[in-house]
């Protein structure tokens, strides 16, 4: 089962990809950059927020921070995309400027030699935070990506999401590379 929503959900982040208008190329570039923003929107279709955030009608804002071209590729691959029907807005944002508005942040390596300064503005908010750093859900990042046998794969952190209180699915948990659970008491 494990394998087959895996599978599914590759495949299907690769036909994003695929299918996302190019930039005159003859054949579409399946890139690491590429993978994890597929994997980035994809994410949101797999996050209940508090309170039905986002609003009705409202477009599910996605920030990124110390990436620009992974904010290019995610507004390339979600241009006339939707998720739960609210059409996807890309935000690229610098260091320090406010989350308002943000339902998934994505902080990437170029935002600054402290991760743990990047992320703590998002701590408690509503806001799925997404990573790409070694030891990132120490730091309290929701989603961090890892690299492993030439594949993207990520891992998560059950409670972050919690402080966060997001629920992540548990289709998104089963294909997981790791989840970190709530220590027993």
């Amino acid at each position: 089962m494990r394998a087959a929503v895996l599978r599914a959900l590759l495949v299907a982040g690769w036909l994003l990809v695929a299918a996302a208008p190019s930039r005159g190329d003859d054949a579409p570039r399946v890139t690491e950059r590429s993978v994890k923003a597929a994997f980035l929107y994809k994410f949101a279709g797999y996050v209940e927020w508090p309170d039905g955030a986002p609003s009705d009608g409202l477009p599910l804002t996605i920030g990124v921070l110390g990436s620009a071209d992974m904010a290019d590729e995610l507004a390339r691959i979600t241009s006339g995309r939707t998720v739960n029907n609210r059409p996807v807005r890309i935000r690229q944002l610098a260091v320090g400027e406010p989350l308002a508005g943000l339902h998934v942040l994505f902080v990437g390596t170029g935002a600054g030699e402290r991760l743990d300064a990047s992320l703590s503005p998002a701590r408690g908010l509503p806001i799925l935070v997404v990573t790409d750093a070694p030891g990132a859900l120490a730091n309290g990042s929701i989603i961090n990506f890892t690299f492993e046998r030439d594949r993207v794969r990520f891992e998560v952190s059950l409670p972050a999401a919690e402080r966060s209180r997001l629920k992540l699915s548990s289709r998104l948990l089963a294909v997981a590379q790791r989840v970190q659970r709530a220590p027993e008491t």
